[in-house]
């Protein structure tokens, strides 16, 4: 059996509205010039027409197809998840769509972008972490902007908005040193991205400069995940000539996480009275009362608005912007993994 088509046009609604085409267009434009009573003509025809905007048909006349590509590339931390929503949100408050692509965790993006090419995005946002500038180059010369979120490739001209991730890491740094702690032990991230990189550097180096000794801070890889922080937790702790820290930081909240029940359900321990635990990115989970984790706050809606204040989405003919590195501050917050600061005793 065919389908048959009897989809209404916008002449048809133009017609029993007793307005022009281009009037229909505009009714359902967001931001467009067009008087309310005009506007309310067309929607009433609308509706007793069943009709409903052709966005594709508009594409091929505007050459702009309102669609933002988001490439995504660790889907198992929930923070990236935020993210979407995030921006999802604030696309369509103003008449845009996502077209969502993932990337295996440290797979490159390339081949991402290639599938993205065959649509007619409006700019591109990359949170994955591999990419290399041949096709950072082939979106510029296609006219299409691409931002980084939350990360930055060296030797690239992409632009990027990324929170202070190193400022971030001295943060936590910064919380346990004034709790006390003297031993430290770090659960690693994804060691080809530049964010768990710069927690790391930025936490290490804060460390050293408080009087810490480079042999008193160890790591383990945690693979970015909550398994993988689980696991690692619990062989390093099952050595039997492992030295216990003071104080653990996980570089993301989802490790943190996974560090905090491996400690209290497999190993005995409790945080903080057994030791100190810290994690950043302050997701939704992380302030629930089972974890109630010490962590740095990253503003997302910030990072969201000033990423699409980069692409200029209502301003198609403008250049692409080139090399912007905006770096925000993050916030540390202060819970109950981390005792309060021995001199506020």
């Amino acid at each position: 059996m065919t389908r048959s088509s009897n989809r209404t046009t916008s002449f048809e609604v133009a017609a029993l509205a007793g307005v022009s085409q281009s009037a229909v267009s505009r009714a359902f434009t967001p931001g467009s010039s067009i008087a309310e009573e005009t506007r309310q003509k067309v929607l009433e025809a609308a509706r007793k027409l069943n009709y409903v905007p052709n966005s594709i048909a508009s594409s091929l006349t505007t050459k702009r197809s309102n669609i933002v590509a988001l490439i995504l590339g660790n889907l198992a931390n929930p923070f990236y998840v935020h993210v979407m929503h995030a921006f999802s949100r604030k696309l369509q408050e103003h008449g845009r769509q996502v077209l969502i692509f993932t990337v295996d965790a440290g797979a490159e993006s390339d081949d991402a972008i290639l599938q993205v090419l065959k649509y007619q995005v409006d700019g591109v946002i990359l949170t994955s972490a591999q990419l290399s500038t041949r096709m950072t180059s082939m979106c510029h010369d296609r006219g299409i902007p691409i931002v980084l979120f939350n990360r930055y490739i060296p030797g690239s001209d992409a632009s990027g908005v990324r929170c202070d991730n190193n400022g971030g890491g001295r943060l936590i740094a910064e919380a346990f040193l004034a709790a006390g702690a003297k031993s430290y032990l770090i659960v690693t991230g994804d060691p080809t991205a530049t964010t768990s990189g710069d927690r790391m550097h930025g936490f290490m180096d804060r460390l050293i400069e408080g009087g810490i000794k480079r042999s008193d801070i160890s790591q383990i890889e945690g693979n970015s995940s909550y398994e993988g922080a689980f696991s690692a937790t619990i062989r390093y702790f099952s050595s039997p000539d492992v030295k216990r820290p003071d104080a653990i930081f996980g570089v993301n909240d989802i490790m943190a996480m996974g560090v905090m029940d491996a400690l209290q359900l497999r190993l005995g321990m409790k945080v903080p009275e057994d030791l100190m635990l810290g994690g950043f990115d302050d997701i939704p989970e992380a302030r629930r009362a089972p974890y109630h984790l010490t962590t740095v706050r990253q503003p997302i809606d910030q990072m969201v608005d000033e990423t699409l204040a980069i692409l200029h989405l209502d301003e198609p003919t403008r250049p692409i912007e080139r090399g912007i590195d905006k770096r925000i501050p993050g916030r540390l917050i202060w819970r109950s993994t981390v005792p309060a600061p021995r001199d506020s005793e």
